[in-house]
């Protein structure tokens, strides 16, 4: 009796020892490592600027990253504010740095931002008219006819970098006009206003953006004059401790590219009402192998 209350008292200090943390099970060991991996992945901020071409890449990237085990937030401000937090920490990575025109808030953060892939090449910019002003097609048909225009160039706001080379070229091409600023929704709007009407008008406009399948208008050639209004390239930005905070979310983004007309198409859906975070899970879902060989390109 007392070698079967031995033995009986044997198993069961085997059975509870490999059943305690310090026993190691395998399937304990995985699911807590996994667990305290998770837990000691740092919270991860992104600059979100007040534009359309902002939103689609960076809920892409919030998804990604989420999957990846990472917590994720976004803080929405102007360029400058967005930039100064790059430099401070406060922002980790910014999906939305046009050069060359942002590149002077890049050279005034440049010791603490780092630029880490381009996300697309090639996004035009300049004059716009509606397509229905055949006779306008370069920058230099507009002299003459500044008037039926009321003088005047629809802008975005002042403080954006890329609209002050449109008076650069107002000068260059000497046309009585003006640039008038405004948010980039009340340009819009007022030149949605003339469009519906068939009158005349002339606003800035970029790619990627929804104003060519809301507005139907054309880019104008810039001949006279090509190295003002160039295109731009979209770039990421993080702050330079990134790469050793958060290193697997720093590989994905050095790796991270997305076409032109991708962000295009989504920004129409978005403008059309869709749900920014639905169109950019289809979109992951579209592309998932793209999206594995940039998170695991080593």
């Amino acid at each position: 009796m007392k070698k079967t209350v031995i033995l009986i008292t044997i198993f069961l200090s085997i059975a509870m020892y490999g059943c305690t943390p310090s026993g190691g099970s395998e399937a304990t060991g995985n699911s807590n490592g996994a667990e305290n991996e998770k837990k000691n992945k740092p919270t991860l901020t992104l600059g979100v600027t007040p534009w359309t071409s902002t939103v689609p890449p960076t809920e892409i990237v919030k998804i990604v990253l989420k999957d990846m085990g990472y917590k994720v937030e976004d803080t929405e401000a102007d360029l400058g504010v967005t930039m100064a937090g790059l430099s401070k920490g406060d922002v980790d990575i910014f999906m939305d740095y046009w050069d060359p025109q942002h590149k002077p808030y890049l050279d005034e953060f440049s010791d603490s931002i780092e630029v880490v892939s381009t996300s697309y090449d090639d996004a035009a910019r300049g004059i716009a008219v509606p397509k229905y002003m055949e006779d306008v097609n370069d920058v230099g048909d507009l002299k003459g006819i500044e008037d039926t225009v009321n003088n005047e160039v629809l802008a975005i706001s002042e403080s954006d970098p890329t609209v002050k080379e449109i008076p650069k070229l107002i000068d260059i091409y000497n046309l009585d006009m003006e640039m008038i600023n405004s948010s980039e929704a009340a340009m819009l709007s007022a030149a949605k206003s003339k469009i519906e009407k068939e009158e005349p008008v002339v606003l800035f406009g970029w790619r990627p953006h929804s104003m060519f399948n809301l507005l139907d208008i054309k880019l104008l050639t810039n001949k006279k004059a090509p190295e003002v209004l160039t295109p731009s390239s979209i770039h990421v930005l993080a702050h330079k401790e990134l790469k050793e905070n958060a290193p697997e979310a720093y590989e994905f983004l050095s790796n991270w590219s997305i076409p032109i007309d991708d962000i295009e198409d989504m920004i129409i859906k978005i403008d059309n009402g869709e749900d920014p975070e639905e169109i950019a899970q289809e979109w992951i879902d579209d592309n998932q192998d793209k999206i594995d060989e940039m998170k695991n390109s080593k």
